[in-house]
């Protein structure tokens, strides 16, 4: 009645009508679909809409049937692995921790740990928080030795106030071995406390390497339990310069020698054989600073000579200035400003580098005035003969001027190469790694004074032939301008001298020359003196 209602009033078509009326009842009465082929074609069209509609949507549902199988399957497996850990009984943790496996270096004149040989063995140990430890068994590596005089020492670190811990002597029971030592505790170590072991005179292994204690302790409970690794110990095999020491310490005449009180403190025999190789590199490095220090001061000094000697007073003013300020400072303290200001701006170059530069920068102001009175020495008529040559300023100096200069100040240069040498032994006190610094460490671990007795015959060995070789060039050089060398003296205050000769000054030594009418110009002297404070 609707529909013909709907039809008759036209809001309805009648095909529409027919279709919803047949589908408003098939749904109704659940009847099956109309098959395709007896189907209108809008009908077949709605119906292909339809089926892709329905793929998709199965698509989607067995999307979210495999999600939901998948999150069971995870859940199953998450309670599972709880359940297993459920199970499973839960570890003790420990309760002493390694801390700290120590040796003391035992090589004379070093710091390393010779293997073989006594040194003092530590171990600290921490108990945890909660926990109490009974008891410590402690496991050598193979090759451990005991001597006549190893001894142990436990004590316990109260760390009530952990900047000033306390030690405590522990009453406790020791059964020591070269294989193991086992302490047993009379009252257990509290929570937070340190457990201190030591044990002197002991010997580790003889070898090159590395070595690690390993062992076990004693809870409250009396379970025993392993102790964690712990760091190991780094081991050299005995030098022969230690077997030498061994060997010398047991002669009777060595231990005769030491019981006089000045020998032993300077001349120990011991500790000049451990100090002679060790400062053998020390020596090296200090041969090395001079060695490329005073190279380079001299074109530096001998262009500062130059400058002293120009026509323009702008130019003479800068190089007097820089030649008495360095000459008139101690090096020490140019040493000082240079380490320690230079890093102030910013600038932190390497220590040896700069070591050199201000060696290099001292020297050359005295190189200048030693080039510079060597050049004026010069007799005026060489630059006149080489103008007369055809020579002009330049070629008179450095073909003419420039070699006899060099001949008349390489003994006064020698002797500048010494002074800059002994001086490197400042660089010491601001940390360079040189001969003194070598000594110095060397004592300090010895305490006694014999390093530096060894640093001293170092130094002479290039002293000693520079000085004899500055007096024969001089007596050479004095012979080749027809002079000759003054007769030894044989007691009396004051030499005679012949009549027509006259006594004159070349560099450091007096020589006697025949006076004549062509006798050039006195020789001036070419080796100003450093000053007394350096």
């Amino acid at each position: 009645m609707l529909r013909d209602t709907a039809v008759r009033d036209g809001r309805l078509p009648r095909a529409r009508a027919t279709v919803s009326l047949r589908a408003s009842t098939r749904a109704h009465l659940r009847l099956p679909a109309q098959p395709a082929a007896f189907a209108r074609p809008s009908d077949r069209a709605a119906r292909g809409t339809s089926a892709r509609a329905a793929v998709l949507h199965s698509a989607l549902l067995r999307s979210a049937v495999l999600r939901s199988a998948v999150l069971r399957s995870t859940v199953l497996l998450v309670l599972l692995v709880l359940l297993v850990l459920l199970l499973i009984p839960a570890t003790r943790a420990f309760a002493l921790t390694t801390d700290r496996v120590t040796a003391a270096p035992n090589q004379d004149g070093g710091r390393n740990i010779i293997g073989g040989e006594p040194t003092r063995l530590t171990w600290v140990g921490t108990v945890e928080e909660g926990e109490e430890v009974c008891g410590i068994t402690l496991v050598f590596p193979e090759g451990c030795a005991l001597t006549e005089d190893t001894y142990v020492k436990v004590q316990e670190m109260v760390m009530t106030d952990p900047q000033h811990p306390l030690h405590e002597e522990l009453e406790c029971s020791e059964d020591l071995t070269a294989e193991r030592l086992i302490i047993t505790l009379d009252d257990p170590i509290a929570a937070g406390n340190l457990l201190y072991v030591e044990i002197y005179k002991f010997c580790l292994p003889s070898l090159n390497g590395e070595v690690s204690i390993t062992g076990s302790y004693v809870d409250d409970a009396g379970v025993e339990h392993e102790l964690a690794p712990g760091p190991s110990i780094s081991l050299i095999a005995i030098t022969g310069t230690q077997r030498l020491i061994n060997s010398l310490a047991q002669q009777d005449w060595v231990q005769a020698w030491n019981s006089v009180k000045f020998l032993n403190i300077f001349l120990n025999p011991l500790w000049i054989v451990a100090a002679v190789p060790s400062l053998f590199f020390g020596w090296l490095r200090s041969l090395g600073l001079v060695l490329l220090g005073f190279p380079l001061a001299i074109p530096v000094g001998l262009g500062i000579a130059f400058l002293r000697m120009s026509r323009f007073r702008l130019l003479r003013l800068v190089s007097s200035i820089y030649v008495n300020v360095i000459r008139g400072t101690p090096l020490f303290l140019q040493i000082y400003i240079a380490f320690f200001g230079l890093p102030l701006l910013g600038i932190k170059p390497n220590d040896y580098v700069l070591g050199i530069l201000v060696l290099a920068m001292n020297s050359s102001a005295y190189l200048a005035e030693i080039f510079r009175a060597g050049i004026q020495s010069i007799n005026k008529g060489q630059f006149e003969a080489a103008s007369s040559l055809g020579m002009n300023g330049v070629q008179t100096m450095f073909f003419v001027i420039i070699p006899q200069t060099v001949r008349r100040v390489i003994p006064t240069m020698t002797s500048e190469f010494i002074l800059l040498f002994k001086d490197t032994s400042l660089l010491a006190a601001v940390g360079v790694m040189e001969q003194m610094m070598f000594a110095k460490t060397l004592v300090n671990t010895a305490g006694n004074m014999t390093p530096y007795v060894v640093a001293a015959c170092y130094y002479l060995i290039v002293t000693l032939p520079l000085t004899r070789i500055i007096s024969i060039f001089e007596k050479k050089l004095a012979a080749s301008e027809g002079r000759e060398a003054p007769p030894p003296d044989k007691g009396e205050k004051s030499a005679k001298v012949d009549a027509g000769k006259r006594t004159k000054r070349v560099g450091l030594f007096k020589t006697i020359a025949p006076l004549s009418a062509t006798d050039s110009a006195p020789m001036t002297s070419t080796s100003p003196e450093r000053h007394a404070s350096e």
